[in-house]
């Protein structure tokens, strides 16, 4: 009986044989072995040597490049950077500041555009040649500062000789209430009285508060200072320019006081009787100067208001002596 064994090998040959030799064949590796390199000598002299001149051996030079040059880089870019982030936050904080500038410029000027253009109507006038006072202020000035001396006429012969000595009548009516007159800026404004009683009971809110009311229908005369005719200090305070919703229709009634010069004549017509004045100092003072409320020294008359036009930082005064 054979044995399965030897036909399992005798049938093994055969099948071999059938399989193409592609894919008999299996993956092999080859392993290559370098000689093996005898290790470098360093010339430590001549390293020493390069050191001692000043000049790095290759190996110090390669790792000395980034630790020197890197961080000079970087440091530059990062002064470069805090430059342009500083320049751009100048440049928007002076963008930031020119816009407000203007947003408070046409505000200022919207809210005092009376006052403002009664100064360029009137500069405007002067160039041009156009600017002329209100007949009745011209009048004013013409008119005789003092009433003549009457003297006795000699009899006439005839009624034609007569009529040639009778001079022509100048008659002057006297406004109803207290006025004064600025020919200088063309100004007719009524003078309005105030109550001493807040300024006896030293009440100033309250004494501020009447001033302000009385600035609606005119200048006011500061009470407790001379009245016109008396010794003392004639003080006339008015606006140079007010809020635009306020009722008044005197707020801008000094803006052209800046104007006034040294011998200009102000007249002040008081109890229907008439005060001349001529201007010998102008002035800007602080607020807190009140001195020029003084009755003490000469008569005169005395103007203020706020300046400059369209705010109360200071006062212009304006002083005139009785002529």
């Amino acid at each position: 009986m054979a044995n399965p064994k030897n036909k399992k090998n005798a049938a093994e040959p055969e099948r071999t044989r059938s399989i193409p030799v592609k894919e008999r064949e299996e993956p092999h590796y080859t392993l290559h072995i370098l000689p093996a390199q005898e290790p470098r000598e360093i010339n430590r002299d001549k390293v020493g040597a390069e050191e001692k001149a000043g000049r790095p051996h290759t190996k110090s030079q390669k790792k000395s490049i980034p630790r020197e040059e890197a961080p000079a880089s970087s440091s530059k870019n990062a002064r470069s950077g805090g430059i342009n982030h500083l320049n751009t936050k100048i440049w928007r904080t002076l963008e930031w500041l020119a816009t407000s500038a203007l947003i408070f410029m046409v505000l200022f000027f919207a809210m005092n555009f009376s006052s403002y253009f009664e100064l360029f109507k009137m500069k405007l006038d002067k160039l041009r040649g156009t600017y002329t006072l209100s007949p009745y202020i011209e009048q004013m000035i013409k008119s005789a500062e003092e009433n003549p001396s009457q003297e006795l006429l000699p009899v006439a012969k005839t009624v034609e000789e007569s009529r040639q000595q009778i001079p022509a009548l100048n008659l002057q009516i006297a406004p109803t209430d207290d006025r004064i007159i600025i020919p200088r800026i063309n100004k007719n404004v009524p003078v309005v009285g105030v109550s001493t009683e807040n300024l006896l009971k030293r009440d100033w809110n309250g004494l501020e508060k009447d001033i302000q009311d009385a600035l609606k229908d005119g200048v006011v005369h500061y009470p407790g200072t001379a009245m016109p005719g008396l010794r003392g200090n004639v003080v006339i305070t008015g606006h140079s320019s007010y809020f635009a919703w306020d009722p008044g229709r005197f707020k801008d009634v000094f803006a052209l006081l800046h104007e006034v010069a040294v011998g200009d004549t102000v007249i002040v017509y008081h109890n229907q009787e008439k005060y001349t004045y001529k201007v010998y100092e102008t002035r800007v003072v602080t607020p807190d100067k009140v001195e020029i409320l003084t009755q003490q020294g000469e008569d005169r008359l005395t103007l203020i208001t706020c300046t400059p036009v369209g705010t109360n930082l200071k006062r212009l005064i304006v002083l005139a002596k009785p002529v």
